[in-house]
């Protein structure tokens, strides 16, 4: 099955590497997540063996997918991690990770947060603004520590994404200004308790092309440039992540070539390149299984209603994002075009529109591509329990998080008396 390797119809059953995806369904219920291991090894590889011999370290963007198993694959492959949160830190060293291989990204980082990091010894914190450096400085010198830094430089390009993906425009959020960066590198390199290590930058996700990386690379070269010739020292340049993945009719590059662009455009230059690929390494790794409840037929629209919801995959309401649905048994007849929806109160729960299917009342479908910003963005609206997620090695098959309960829910709430 093209853009899923480790995917295919065996005998008109859907199967993940050796194992029929309505064998996981029939003993962990629905919704439910499921990986490929292969397929996530295969794609760390694949960055791995772009770079040759050129001194890199990939950084898995934890924000993708969080589960304590895909983390632990990747550092066991010798992956580093790009955090966005107290709590992925915690995740990153739970699951084996090297915390000298941890980057800190993210424009809010607390007090409490840079604490847990300055103490576990991350490489860097990417630092989005110059009242951040002070504050991390403040802090550094309060636990005795040299904070080793990176800034994040907004190089003021357009990704062509989803505007609410796009995170290296002048009007986003996200990095330093341009224009201030080397007057803040100058600055940093004056504190006591930094250290500067990098230069840093990220322009968005779900990227479809190459040209929007090697704009932003160019900028962040000249200004290296200009930070060598102020006697600024920069051991590292991190390029950051953003490659995208076919959902239907996208043609992103292929890893190789995005890699090989990349370093093409560094040349001779000495620093390490740092990237921090997240889709790109997960979300076409895994699928989400759900059951169809009921099917309505109406004058105008004709609905599948099935038991994944916006709360279990969100990127179709959150985005109008795409994902592909298809049945984890195929069967003969008719097909028709569905709505294909949730249980969830919102007009808005809907994992596609128009989709030519055939079904009928408890038939399994596989949203594909969900491997990514699946799981890691669900949540319980509705008091729904969150999915459980499998992961398939060969014909093996392991629970690595179990379906969460209602009591477990309300495990945290009491009643006033």
């Amino acid at each position: 099955m093209s853009g899923f390797p480790y995917l295919d119809y065996q005998h008109d059953q859907l199967w993940i590497e050796s194992v029929a995806l309505s064998a996981i369904a029939q003993k962990f219920g629905t919704p439910c997540y499921v990986y490929s291991k292969a397929a996530l090894i295969a794609a760390y590889r694949a960055f791995d063996q772009a770079f040759a011999e050129r001194d890199h370290l990939i950084c898995y963007a934890v924000k993708a997918n969080s589960n304590l198993v895909i983390l632990q694959t990747l550092a066991t492959l010798g992956s580093g991690f790009d955090i966005v949160s107290g709590g992925e830190l915690q995740r990153v060293l739970k699951a084996g990770g090297d915390s000298q291989k941890i980057v800190f990204s993210g424009v809010g980082k607390s007090s409490d947060e840079i604490r847990r990091a300055l103490q576990a010894g991350i490489l860097c914190f990417n630092v989005e603004s110059e009242m951040e450096l002070m504050r991390l400085n403040q802090i550094a010198a309060q636990c005795q520590r040299i904070a080793p830094v990176s800034l994040r430089v907004n190089p003021d390009v357009d990704a062509k994404t989803h505007p609410y993906i796009s995170t290296g425009l002048k009007e986003n959020k996200f990095g330093i200004p341009m224009a201030d960066a080397e007057r803040i590198y100058v600055a940093a390199q004056q504190l006591s308790h930094i250290r500067v290590t990098g230069l840093d930058c990220h322009i968005g996700s779900q990227l479809t092309e190459l040209d929007p990386f090697i704009e932003a690379s160019q900028k962040m070269l000249a200004l290296l440039d200009r930070l060598v010739q102020l006697g600024v020292h920069v051991e590292h340049l991190d390029l950051g992540g953003g490659l995208g993945i076919r959902y239907t009719q996208e043609n992103p590059p292929a890893i190789h070539d995005y890699v090989q662009a990349l370093c093409a455009s560094v040349g001779q230059r000495s620093p390490r390149i740092l990237i921090e690929p997240g889709r790109a390494m997960v979300g076409n790794a895994g699928v989400l299984l759900t059951r169809v409840e009921y099917l309505k037929h109406a004058p105008h629209r004709n609905f599948a209603i099935v038991d994944a919801a916006m709360n279990d995959l969100m990127r179709p309401a959150l985005y109008d994002a795409h994902h592909a649905i298809i049945p984890l048994v195929k069967k003969m007849g008719q097909t028709q075009t569905y709505q294909v929806v949730g249980p969830v109160c919102e007009t808005g729960d809907f994992l596609g529109h128009d989709r030519a299917l055939y079904l009928e009342a408890d038939d399994l479908l596989a949203v594909m591509s969900a491997g990514a910003y699946g799981m890691s963005m669900s949540s319980n609206y509705n008091t729904r329990p969150r999915a459980a997620e499998v992961m398939v090695d060969g014909d093996s098959v392991h629970l690595i998080r179990a379906r969460e309960s209602i009591d477990q829910l309300l495990a945290g709430e009491t009643l006033l008396n």
